[in-house]
């Protein structure tokens, strides 16, 4: 197993970030020392948990590295209600979803596309920010990196039992089958925590079989009118990927209904199953929770054919500037600092994520590199789960679904609450 991280010289670690005091503290020590020099305060607001003391640092760096503007890293701030009140942070990082989308429909976030660090994003990148509304004519969002989740599996196991990494939804079926004989849980679920259920089988599914995209523009345009004869639905569109979910079932712990993602975590590396549905998140909980396990990665095949293949993507951190950002020449240096090749490929190897530029390089990390092809080609697809607003309990719903609750009628509950929703805006 290839490590995510190595020490060379220059190269930031997490060895060398978590060194020390805590970098939050560091960041906002050296801002209110620099606000006293007379330098302009900067607010970075970045706060995915693991990435917190990597960009603390970052801002420390920054905020170093010149004298016009000192950085305060911000990890609590209520982006909504900073944006009512008209006092936003200068600068965002994090995951680009359909509540963030809202901030750009409305205007709230400024153009970049005179910016070169625009023109360096992958097209096919870039694209993903469109998936959720957008404001004519801006380039509001800059993806900063890409997380791809797909079929975690534990290679020794495979090769135990002299299976091969399936390309058909046959080959999939055959080689759980295998495992089951050979008294190996084939996959490993956790359905105490619906979001495990709704990013995985859920959405590998129906992402495998369904044009995601498609899918939910023609459901925004139906709007009210989705039901059991609208041209798209739930009911009716995602039907057979969720009978497809349902099938797999029986290849799974029995005790999936009390696992939750920790338990998953740790039976994975106590190799208790060969498969977990899981992004690379998981990977470093794995490797914490001990074992030198040899795991790789590969999407689920859901069709016969294996052109068909794709992972599943999200903009798992994205850069963009409000149009009230105190600072906006000061929050433009700091994107373009955090886009240096040093800065953001470097960020994207220590978390396992793959660069959105058209220049990055690939993933060295072994237990992602498979996907690597599927990234290059473009052959991706965002989650379907990802597009339902959060008024509508879709995780719960699917979790009801793989719990024994009637699947068409589910379905159409959804459809229903779609439809409620439309009206009411």
């Amino acid at each position: 197993m290839v490590s995510s991280s190595t020490d060379r010289p220059g190269r930031l670690t997490r060895r060398t970030l978590l060194a020390g005091a805590s970098g939050a503290l560091a960041a906002t020590a050296l801002s209110a020392c620099g606000s006293a020099k007379g330098t302009s305060l900067l607010t970075l607001y970045q706060s995915k948990p693991e990435a917190i003391p990597y960009f603390s640092q970052l801002a420390a760096d920054f905020s170093t590295s010149q004298e016009r503007f000192a950085v305060q890293h911000d990890i609590a701030t209520n982006l909504s209600a900073s944006f009512v009140r008209n006092n936003p942070p200068d600068l965002g990082c994090l995951n680009y979803n359909l509540e963030m989308g809202r901030f750009m429909e409305r205007g709230a976030l400024s153009d970049l596309t005179d910016m070169p660090e625009a023109g360096m994003i992958r097209e096919d990148v870039a694209e993903l920010a469109d998936w959720y509304p957008t404001y004519e004519g801006r380039t509001s969002v800059l993806p900063y990196s890409v997380t791809a989740a797909s079929v975690i599996y534990n290679r020794r196991i495979f090769e135990e039992h002299g299976l091969e990494v399936p390309t058909t939804w046959e080959e999939f079926l055959s080689v759980c089958e295998t495992l089951q004989g050979g008294d190996i849980t084939p996959i490993y679920a956790t359905f105490l925590d619906p979001w495990t259920i709704a990013q995985g089988l859920f959405d590998y599914t129906v992402g495998g079989l369904v044009d995601v995209r498609s899918f939910y523009t023609q459901m925004n345009e139906i709007g009210e009118d989705v039901g059991p004869d609208s041209e798209v639905s739930f009911q009716s569109t995602l039907r057979e990927p969720v009978q497809r979910m349902l099938e797999l079932l029986p290849y799974l712990n029995p005790d999936a209904s009390n696992r939750a993602y920790g338990d998953g975590n740790t039976a994975m590396a106590q190799e208790k199953a060969a498969m977990y549905f899981q992004g690379p998140w998981a990977l470093g909980e794995i490797a914490k929770a001990g074992g030198d396990l040899d795991l790789g990665t590969f999407p689920l095949p859901m069709t016969d054919d294996p052109a068909d293949l794709k992972v599943r993507v999200n903009i798992d951190l994205s850069l963009w500037i409000p149009e009230a950002a105190n600072e906006k020449d000061g929050s433009r240096e700091l994107l373009q600092f955090l886009m240096r090749p040093e800065v953001q490929d470097t960020y994207n190897q220590e978390f396992l994520a793959f660069g959105t530029t058209k220049d990055a390089p690939p993933v060295t990390d072994d237990r992602i590199a498979e996907m690597q092809k599927y990234y290059d080609e473009g052959r991706f697809y965002m989650g379907a789960s990802q597009f339902i607003p959060n008024s509508i309990p879709a995780q719960n719903y699917i979790q009801s679904i793989v719990g024994g609750a009637d699947a068409e009628q589910t379905l159409a509950r959804m459809d229903a609450d779609w439809a409620r929703l439309a009206f009411r805006e």
